[in-house]
């Protein structure tokens, strides 16, 4: 055979994208459209109005007019201050008349990042709907000319719950994310490109500085380099702890219920999933003061002679490390036991019996079936709990508030980057730095998921699952 799994890949994709390619395109309408064609690159809907569809296209060209009227109003001054981030300071102006000092308002930067930025936003979505308004227009024209039926507004309308369905349900959604996710993000991206933060009195009026704030980040002889590159290694290493250590109890806590052997299975999953039923913020601030120098933890074992003093849970780093990934097993082995008892269900019985015919002992059909069937189920759920382990604020920061944190630190020997976030934003107005790490911690959890990713594929590949 010729060619391997890449060359027939490659050959497959070409063969949908020709299969697949959208005869109306903005090209096609510049090239070969008519003049009205032509004409609705400037004028949305014309195409479409010519053609008997007047209410679609009066639709193209209300949002064309909803937008040049938003900028004339807003957004050609948003985009004007956008470079400087203003100017203006707020004065103080002596009011003869009435005897009193009058403050005139003066610029924020902050607002005028987020309209210059929300303004992009907006003309970003007007080109999506521009361009479909021309492929629109264009594609009418063709069914003219080959005298092909032309939907009427009400027929287009039909089809959003019929063959459109699909475009339906989805507008709502991608608006939300769009709106409520993708501008949120972009607002704060740009912040880190600025000296946004009480340093320097730069609450109100601030600037661009490029990437300064990345180099003081990345710069481990500075105070805040040094501790980012603190943080990510403990973040690095409490979430593959945290990860690691909840699969492997969880999926033995999983197996030893699961065994033919073991009496009132049902009860001892209540047991253990019992404290998936107490909310997270309630339990973890009770093991919190439970484990505080006078807790009844340590007040209890001084009382019986155990030690001598008090334990130094949140106050010594290994100690207060060390308290955190185990609490957190506490928290997160019933998960992993719920997800690994649902697998162990459905790996077919045969496998084990022909095992045994072969002569397999337990250790030997564990590592070869019920191992690799685990992994390959759970991978996904995998690369899910090692992201949200990056970023569980709740555990750190409800269990150890960071700590303990040295004098003049910013980040504690507990904190991770999402927790640091949090201190240098709310805590210590650092926005730009904040945006910074935020970055930061995105661009981690991109390189752990798609290292995982390509692994996992290339597995799949390998043993013939795609």
């Amino acid at each position: 055979m010729i060619g391997g799994p890449k060359v027939k890949k490659a050959e497959a994709k070409k063969k949908r994208v020709k299969e697949f390619q959208d005869p109306y395109t903005v090209t096609g309408a510049l090239v070969k459209g008519n003049i009205i064609t032509k004409l609705s690159l400037l004028i949305m809907g014309l195409g479409n109005i010519a053609h008997k569809q007047v209410i679609k296209g009066l639709i193209y060209l209300a949002v064309e007019i909803s937008w040049l009227v938003y900028m004339i109003q807003y957004g050609f001054y948003s985009m004007s201050m956008l470079p400087s981030l203003g100017w203006r300071e707020q004065q103080k102006v002596w009011n003869d008349a009435k005897s009193i000092f009058e403050y005139t308002a003066g610029d924020q930067s902050s607002l005028i990042l987020l309209y210059g930025v929300a303004t992009i936003f907006v003309t970003f979505l007007f080109i999506i709907v521009w361009r479909d308004s021309v492929k629109s227009g264009y594609k009418v024209e063709l069914l003219a000319k080959e005298g092909k039926h032309i939907n009427t507004f009400k027929e287009d309308f039909k089809s959003l719950f019929d063959k459109n369905l699909h475009k339906l349900l989805l507008a709502g959604p991608i608006m939300g994310v769009l709106v409520f996710t993708v501008l949120p993000l972009l607002y704060n991206i740009t912040m880190a490109f600025t000296n946004y933060s009480k340093i320097g009195d730069k609450l109100v009026l601030f600037d661009w500085v490029g990437l300064a704030n990345f180099k003081k980040i990345l710069n481990i002889k500075d105070g805040i380099g040094g501790q980012f590159y603190s943080v990510l290694g403990w973040t690095l290493i409490w979430a593959v702890f945290a990860t690691v250590l909840n699969y492997i109890f969880g999926m033995i806590l999983a197996i030893v219920i699961n065994r033919k052997d073991t009496k009132a299975k049902g009860f001892w999953r209540f047991c253990f999933v019992i404290s998936i039923a107490v909310p997270q913020f309630v339990s973890l601030l009770i093991m919190r003061t439970m484990l505080q120098p006078t807790g009844i933890v340590n007040t209890l074992l001084l009382k019986y002679g155990l030690i001598d003093k008090a334990l130094p849970f949140f106050t010594s780093a290994t100690w207060a490390r060390v308290t955190v990934i185990v609490i957190n097993l506490w928290v997160g082995i019933p998960y992993t036991l719920l997800q690994v008892t649902g697998i162990l269900q459905n790996i077919p019985a045969e496998l084990y019996e022909a095992a045994k015919i072969d002569g397999a002992n337990a250790v030997q059909t564990f590592f070869k079936i019920t191992l690799p069937y685990m992994l390959f189920v759970m991978t996904p759920y995998l690369i899910t709990q090692f992201t949200g382990n990056i970023n569980n604020f709740n555990v750190i920061f409800l269990l150890s508030g960071g700590n303990p944190t040295g004098v003049g630190d910013t980040a504690g020997k507990t904190d991770l980057l999402v927790t640091w976030l949090y201190k240098l934003t709310v805590d210590k107005s650092y926005y730009n730095l904040g945006a910074v790490i935020g970055i930061m911690t995105f661009i981690v959890l991109a390189i752990v998921a798609l290292v995982t990713y390509r692994n996992t594929t290339s597995y799949k590949d390998e043993e013939g699952f795609m």
